[in-house]
């Protein structure tokens, strides 16, 4: 994590601009890689991108483009330069040695994902998920020993004999695979309580809130459980799943709040998740949380579905909750303007109207901040696990 106790740490962010994502999805990843930083507590700069078909093996992006990140860096005295994508362990070492000028001036090096790992140990409060996260931060560290030996390079054995550095990476990996292979144990065991701990909550439905990050899940976990779940503007928030016994009219049910995913999440931190994920696995009812005040919504929309479909959760009844609509905006156009009518362009309503309007799942549009439309959405819920109840638990009408 980023060091806080002195001043404020400063970076740049840089991505590619290629055929798989184009200048407007390029500036909204960077928006989103500011807002990560943000969280971990740096203060960005300046951004930078390139136009190229491929990562530059080597530096990832051309020699041009580095000389203008290297002379930012030098003049500003930035700390650390953020790349939008995974860089290999290669493309780390070289860009580390490349962007240094001055033999005093410490520059790191992260990637997306080295700072996403970074933001979940920070946030990471429980021996669960602090487990789960040293484990991700493990597997992702192992294949990167190399650079962190890397100034015994010119230290050789003879023919048939290993250098210093050598034998320390060595070490080095069989420590940390050893280290894994103990995480990975504890794991297991976390994982038989929290099924134990499942299996004993008896036999009420079981809801789950999904989502992207910071679109409001536990704003809305606290709204329908009057409890006091930590919720705020950063990303990931929450990590450690929160259950609650929630009751609609005289209906009980569990609720559980699940880690938000994020675009271009590292496959250790979904692996290392697993037991947290089995909240989404095993719940009868999905709740999909939506940030409609987002530009990009529906590709968070896609994001989710494919973690969903990647975690076997896909065919889950789920309740489609379009959220912050308090916060919802568009750009109206002028009666002269000929241009084509983008998403941009169109309100609330027409929205409305759009793709959603043909949605199977039901569909609810609410502010969980000011309570808008809440009644709606909590009778849609309620209807839901009503008739999932009857047809689980045909002898116990009672209930309603």
């Amino acid at each position: 994590m980023f060091d806080t106790s002195k001043k404020q740490e400063t970076a740049v962010l840089v991505g590619l601009i290629n055929k798989n994502q184009d200048e407007e999805k390029i500036a909204e990843y960077l928006d989103e890689l500011d807002f990560l930083a943000d969280t971990a507590g740096a203060k960005i700069l300046k951004r930078f991108t390139q136009r190229l078909e491929h990562p530059d093996s080597r530096t990832f992006v051309g020699s041009g483009k580095l000389n203008d990140i290297r002379n930012f860096v030098k003049e500003n005295l930035v700390d650390i330069v953020i790349f939008d994508d995974e860089l290999s362990p290669a493309q780390q070492r070289n860009l580390e040695k490349e962007i240094k000028t001055d033999k005093d001036q410490k520059v790191k090096v992260l990637d997306r994902t080295t700072l996403i790992l970074d933001i979940f140990a920070a946030r990471a409060r429980t021996a669960h998920a602090k487990t789960q996260v040293e484990l991700a931060q493990y597997q992702y560290l192992l294949p990167r020993l190399a650079k962190m030996w890397s100034h015994h390079d010119r230290i050789k054995g003879g023919i048939g004999m290993k250098g210093a550095g050598e034998k320390e990476i060595e070490t080095d990996r069989r420590i940390v695979r050893d280290r894994i292979a103990l995480l990975k144990e504890r794991l297991v065991t976390i994982d038989k309580q929290m099924e134990t701990q499942r299996k004993s909550r008896g036999e009420l439905i079981r809801v789950a809130l999904v989502g992207y990050t910071n679109v409001g899940k536990s704003t809305i976990m606290n709204m329908l459980s009057k409890s006091d779940v930590f919720a705020e503007n950063k990303l990931f928030a929450t990590l450690d799943t929160t259950v609650r016994k929630v009751v609609i009219e005289n209906l009980p049910f569990l609720l559980s709040d699940t880690v938000g995913f994020i675009r271009k999440l590292p496959t250790t931190l979904v692996e290392s998740f697993k037991s947290t994920l089995d909240e989404v696995r095993e719940a009868d009812i999905l709740i999909h949380v939506v940030d409609i005040s987002h530009t990009g919504f529906e590709d968070q929309i896609n994001v989710v579905n494919q973690t969903l479909a990647d975690i076997g959760a896909s065919d889950k009844e789920t309740i489609l909750v379009f959220n912050k609509i308090d916060a919802f905006t568009f750009e109206q156009k002028e009666e002269d303007d000929l241009t084509p009518i983008t998403k941009r362009n169109l309100s609330l309503e027409q929205l409305k109207k759009s793709w959603m309007s043909k949605l199977n799942s039901p569909c609810i549009f609410i502010s969980a901040t000011n309570k808008q439309n809440v009644d709606e959405f909590k009778q849609t819920l309620y209807n839901n696990i009503k008739e999932l109840h009857q047809k689980r638990y045909p002898y116990n009408k009672f209930l309603y």
